[in-house]
């Protein structure tokens, strides 16, 4: 899978099992309803903080934020939500989930369904919410590396 490149987000929930963790596991699946995917391990914090809340947020990550996509794939960081005040957030509106400074757009979604797939929880998310950065260029995966898509539009 190196070879498909993906943007990257840090998945966040508030609560008392409040988390945050970088994914490129992420997918719209339906515009109307607005509808999102995330695949989350069945063994990681993220699943119970997710299943937990009812909610989530996705982050979805500008060029310049590489540095908080590794911090989140970091499992020394604080628990709770100490672990959101390295980066700055704003409590979502709709969910309460983190969403992070500085991120290209932000989503606030409620758990609508929760499909198992192999080790992983596929978690179908109802869009509640959204909102948009300022930042035009996207952070993306790649091959093992990060690279980064300039947002300006190009002739054919």
């Amino acid at each position: 899978m190196a070879q498909f490149a993906t943007g990257v987000t840090v998945l966040t929930a508030g609560g008392e099992d409040a988390h945050g963790m970088t994914a490129n596991a992420f997918s719209s699946v339906s515009l109307e309803p607005p509808m999102v995917l995330c695949c989350v391990s069945k063994a990681a914090r993220m699943h119970t903080a997710i299943v937990t809340a009812g909610s989530f947020g996705v982050n979805i990550l500008a060029a310049d934020q590489q540095d908080t996509s590794k911090y989140f794939a970091d499992w020394r960081r604080p628990d709770g939500m100490a672990q959101f005040e390295a980066v700055g957030y704003t409590p979502g509106s709709r969910t309460g989930a983190p969403l992070l400074h500085g991120a290209l757009a932000w989503l606030e979604c409620e758990l609508a369904q929760v499909v198992a797939g192999g080790d992983h929880s596929i978690f179908l998310g109802r869009v509640v919410a959204t909102s948009r950065g300022t930042g035009e260029d996207a952070l993306v995966f790649y091959s093992g590396s990060y690279h980064h898509i300039d947002g300006k539009a190009r002739a054919a």
